[in-house]
């Protein structure tokens, strides 16, 4: 394969799979707690990293390309949404740095999202269903009115039953998405620490923190620079084929 075909081929790729996560991003536009996902090429890794803001920017995972391609990957930005009001008291975000922890057949997970509610056995739960843990396991109560206070601590009947574990791990974050909202270390057994200065507020969700102007503009961006990466391997693609077909040929 010429080289000039080689790097226009990596390049479509790339864009197509930038694409594809532009795409993910908006379909979670309107998802609670969502965190939006970036890409880049190896090559400005760093680079890109350093621009995105490291304290609120993570690698996630490195996709897996063909070997015609330039190395891919995707780091998950961790800035805040803005907080929406509700007025649902099973409704809860997070000001500041943290993450509520999850039961989930999987083990503990973290997540931003705290559009709670409660489940037939009379459990805090996730909208997956997934347990929502305090600081003594699983959350027993009877119906929403509770109160929970900035600490996280949450009253019923006038008695505090339990305190919603939240936990928050060093910058820049290696956290792995296992779901639109979940995540999990990148490293097995890392343990999160108390957040420091995180404050709760009941009848508040984080929106995700996802911009469409910003998405649609850089899908784009991303159309276009694939449509160019398409014309290249079509130029080259008849310049070979005429190199083949008529230099050389006997008059």
């Amino acid at each position: 394969m010429s080289e000039a075909l080689y790097t226009a081929t990596s390049g479509a790729i790339a864009q197509q799979m930038r694409l594809e996560t532009l795409s993910n991003n908006l379909s979670n536009i309107n998802t609670v707690g969502f965190k939006g996902d970036r890409a880049s090429f190896r090559a400005s890794y760093a680079q890109e990293l350093k621009r995105d803001n490291t304290e609120n920017a993570s690698v996630s995972r490195e996709v897996q390309m063909p070997s015609t391609s330039l190395p891919f990957g995707t780091y998950t930005d961790f800035s805040s949404g803005q907080v929406r009001q509700t007025g649902n008291n099973l409704d809860i975000a997070l000001e500041g740095d943290g993450f509520f922890c999850v039961k989930t057949p999987n083990g503990i997970q973290y997540t931003r999202a705290g559009n709670f509610t409660i489940n037939q056995e009379q459990t805090l739960v996730t909208q997956q269903g997934f347990p929502v843990l305090g600081n003594g396991g699983i959350i027993k109560i009877d119906d929403n009115s509770i109160i929970v206070d900035g600490e996280g601590n949450i009253v019923m009947d006038g008695n505090q039953v339990d305190t919603l574990k939240i936990v928050d791990f060093p910058r820049p974050y290696r956290l792995e998405k296992t779901g639109d909202t979940l995540f999990v270390p990148l490293a097995p057994g890392t343990k999160g620490n108390k957040p420091e200065g995180v404050k709760v507020q009941q009848g508040f969700v984080e929106n995700s923190n996802v911009s469409a102007v910003s998405m649609m503009m850089e899908m784009i961006e991303a159309l276009r620079g694939y449509e160019s990466y398409q014309k290249i391997i079509r130029s080259v693609d008849e310049i070979t084929s005429k190199a083949i077909n008529e230099v050389g040929r006997v008059a």
